[in-house]
């Protein structure tokens, strides 16, 4: 059950480190009156895993949102009241997402900020659209996530975007093949394949094969002796990075020379506690993402010093995420609450939350974020390679 903290323990709790994160709890303010809101606090929800098998990239979202939260605060809060966070962790299961959800709808939170995974976060979705809660979540990928009601949005952008941009980015440097390497258990490797295939084939290009392998699995041989049998001219890897790290290194180890293309779970392959491919396998490869701390933009270089003040850490992709997650959420409600046209809690403070978000735009690290008609954000995309060892940005490519 969540606390009530003082503003002392507030300055203590949020420069707390990813080991001391988990359960619930609240940052900022005190009270915990039903309703949204009293006369000096804003209340909004942030959900995610923070227990469990992916409670790394709910942590990851996690402290990038509190670092957003934090820096508002400091600044004065919304409309002169401070923004308190009811934290809870649905522990990466849908069923537990939904209740953590009615639990912050008691608690009168006006926003959410989450979920961060596809499956909880399209449960959420759905439960939400009764109450039309304002959601915006940093990494739900799936194209399902927005469809149940307009209260909802992402950061992020969608598996069939990646894809189809990759096959876009894959002709565009005249590859003539590809093949394809996917994990054929979960829903954002199927997403991301399904449309790079589709798009690849508009396009002209070939694909000589595609091979899917088991959720667990560890050895890619056969899956990739199959594709090199082919000769493609790139293999799309579209996993996440502790697959696709094995994946590269056991191609080249079959004598497989050529590029490897990838989406943005190739976040944190490089440069994180543990290296999952050399910096030779990776060497000429390419994957898109929103962020990475290579990325010399001033913007995302003050991100990452008060990330680093903050955590002692470098910033991921997915904290990048959370950041602007919780700017998108924040700059809708502080548009509503200078407006002082609806009483938080009201169904009016919903739809005017939800409304500003939708016309609204952020100038998140992860750039300039906007909405047109959808929840899904119009912002550019990052192609990422990989030079001597380091990551550097091959390209921005711009929203259409």
């Amino acid at each position: 059950m969540a606390t009530n903290f003082s503003r002392r323990d507030f300055v203590k709790l949020s420069g707390a480190t990813a080991a001391g994160l988990g359960g619930a709890s609240i940052l900022a303010a005190c009270g915990s009156k039903k309703g949204g809101s009293d006369d000096s606090i804003i209340k909004v929800g942030l959900m995610g895993p923070y227990s469990g098998d992916v409670a790394q990239y709910g942590l990851a979202v996690r402290q990038g949102a509190e670092l957003y939260v934090k820096q508002v605060n400091a600044a004065g809060g919304i409309n002169g009241k401070q923004v308190e966070l009811n934290t809870q962790d649905e522990k990466g299961d849908a069923t537990e997402a939904v209740n953590v959800y009615n639990k912050m709808v008691e608690d009168g939170v006006v926003g959410i900020i989450g979920d961060v995974t596809s499956t909880p976060s399209i449960a959420v979705a759905q439960a939400s659209v009764t109450d039309n809660m304002p959601l915006v979540s940093a990494s739900a990928t799936a194209a399902d996530f927005i469809s149940y009601g307009s209260n909802a949005f992402r950061a992020c952008i969608t598996d069939p975007y990646q894809g189809k941009l990759m096959a876009d980015f894959a002709a565009e440097q005249g590859y003539k093949t590809v093949g394809t390497i996917y994990n054929s258990g979960g829903d954002y490797e199927v997403g991301v394949n399904n449309a790079f295939v589709e798009e690849a084939q508009a396009k002209g290009l070939t694909v000589t094969a595609q091979q899917a392998y088991a959720a667990g699995d560890v050895d890619f041989n056969a899956q990739l002796t199959s594709i090199i049998a082919t000769s493609p001219d790139a293999i799309l890897a579209p996993n996440y990075y502790q697959d696709d790290g094995k994946i590269v290194t056991q191609a080249r180890a079959l004598g497989y020379k050529g590029v490897f293309l990838g989406a943005d779970g190739w976040s944190n392959i490089v440069g994180g506690s543990e290296e999952y491919a050399s910096a030779a396998d990776l060497e000429g490869c390419f994957y898109d993402c929103s962020f990475v701390s290579e990325n010399q933009n001033e913007k995302v270089q003050q991100f990452i010093k008060a990330y680093q003040d903050e955590y002692k850490s470098a910033p991921t992709n997915f904290c990048a995420l959370g950041y602007d997650a919780a700017m998108v959420l924040l700059n809708g409600i502080k548009t509503v609450e200078e407006a002082g046209s609806a009483k938080a809690g009201s169904d009016e403070y919903s739809q005017a939350v939800i409304d500003a978000i939708a016309k609204g735009q952020a100038e998140g690290v992860t750039g300039t974020i906007k909405y047109n008609g959808s929840g899904d954000p119009v912002k550019p995309t990052l192609v990422i390679t990989f030079k001597g060892g380091k990551q550097e940005v091959f390209d921005t490519i711009e929203a259409e």
